[in-house]
């Protein structure tokens, strides 16, 4: 695999070869381009700016005024706070009536690591197809709407569900993002993601001295050790595309006393929604059979659940057609197929597009670590931030121009909520 992934010591003017043919509307696209050459350091500049000052989930106040403040620059009706603290959106209307593109910007960091996973990067792009989509607009006298919503807490904060239960997603035809991550040099990636669910698990058991006494306690962080070993084992009877993992809280501890209380916080991960819901009852008989073990009384809460990613399949064609014939490649492979988002819920939904995108990163670098941190701040990263970006307001443009396409994209949504089993 080390020969296929994009390495920082790779040549990023080493491109695939291109297909030949014609995008829709060639006009459309060479304005998009020029817009966001013309922008490219001003939008690294805020990119540099916002991973300079990472911010964790709900806290990304530095990042909602630099974006507000930029968004504003460049002409766009701005709302700050916007349904939530540190959430924002930024309008653009020409003409009358017209579709409605919509566009996310992810914000928040992670805990000690800062943005090992890209964020600043997805925070530009949408930036980036804002701006480009208005530039197009503009130039080419077409009607519609772009709205771009600042959206927090994508790390384990579900905001994007947030907002739109508070109707922020209301009149979006489309939502377009992307997300970086390794792969191949030059390639976009359209694969999906896992549905994720998260469980918190607490034992109540019973002091005592661990010298002295120790048959008169129950031990909480037994009842938690063996849970996480019951899992462990679990893990050979499930299928290899799943995922369970997680970690021990306690306070008080000391180990001349039998603890009596213990929390573990978990993650359940499957392809689908469904095969997740089927593995966590199997996880969460691990926790009771625990509890059983140890004497002690367990609580287990499922938080929240966070769907797999549903490409839609008509933006993502799109995207295909675009990229393949104007910038790289295009793989199913890569992106972030074994982690989750809250951009899955968005795409079970309404119509969405959340295309992954190789940056070069070192052996061991992936996302959410520090090389990934790095990584996120490269001149190539950037560069093929925009390269993705440049491609998604094109799909973007084909949503507000051509009404056989929207309604196509409309029809391909319906057909996989059928699917959905």
């Amino acid at each position: 695999m080390s020969d296929v992934v994009w390495r920082p010591e790779d040549d990023p003017k080493i491109r695939p070869p291109l297909q030949e043919g014609q995008v829709y509307r060639p006009d459309i696209l060479d304005v998009i381009e020029t817009t966001l050459d013309g922008l490219s350091r001003e939008l690294r500049a805020l990119s540099l700016d916002i991973h300079d000052h990472p911010e964790l989930k709900f806290e990304e106040k530095y990042a909602h005024d630099a974006y507000t403040a930029f968004m504003e620059k460049h002409g766009f009706t701005v709302t700050k706070n916007y349904l939530l603290e540190t959430a924002w959106v930024a309008t653009y209307t020409h003409g009358q009536g017209g579709r409605v593109l919509g566009v996310n910007s992810e914000m928040d960091a992670l805990p000690g690591i800062g943005h090992a996973c890209g964020h600043n990067l997805i925070g530009i792009s949408g930036v980036a197809v804002a701006l480009a989509a208005k530039a197009a607009m503009k130039r080419l006298n077409i009607d519609g709407k772009v709205v771009l919503l600042g959206t927090p807490a994508e790390e384990g904060g579900f905001g994007k569900v947030m907002l739109y239960d508070k109707g922020a997603y209301e009149e979006m035809d489309v939502c377009l993002m992307c997300h970086p991550a390794p792969g191949p040099r030059h390639s976009i990636s359209l694969s999906g993601c896992l549905a994720i669910s998260r469980i918190t698990v607490e034992y109540q058991g019973h002091t005592a001295h661990a010298g002295l006494s120790p048959w008169e306690g129950q031990n909480a962080l037994d009842a938690a050790v063996l849970a996480y070993n019951n899992v462990s084992l679990l893990r050979q009877q499930i299928k290899p595309t799943h995922r369970v993992h997680g970690i021990f809280e306690g306070k008080d501890w000391a180990p001349n006393i039998i603890p009596d209380h213990a929390i573990m916080q978990w993650l359940v991960r499957a392809p689908t929604t469904s095969e997740m819901e089927e593995t966590r009852k199997r996880v969460i008989s691990c926790f009771e059979a625990a509890a059983l073990a140890s004497g002690c009384k367990v609580q287990v809460t499922v938080g929240s659940v966070g769907n797999e990613i549903t490409q839609n399949k008509a933006l993502g064609d799109e995207l295909a057609d675009i990229v393949l014939k104007r910038y790289g490649t295009i793989d199913y492979e890569w992106g972030i197929k074994s982690a989750s988002t809250d951009f899955g819920n968005i795409s079970y939904l309404m119509p969405g597009l959340h295309p992954g995108f190789s940056i070069p990163t070192i052996p061991d670098g992936g996302n959410h670590t520090t090389g990934f941190t790095e990584a996120a701040r490269s001149e190539a990263s950037h560069d093929a931030c925009l390269v993705v970006s440049k491609a998604l307001a094109a799909v973007g443009m084909r949503v507000l121009t051509d009404e056989a396409f929207l309604q196509k994209v409309k029809d391909t949504f319906e057909e996989d909520k059928k699917l959905r089993v």
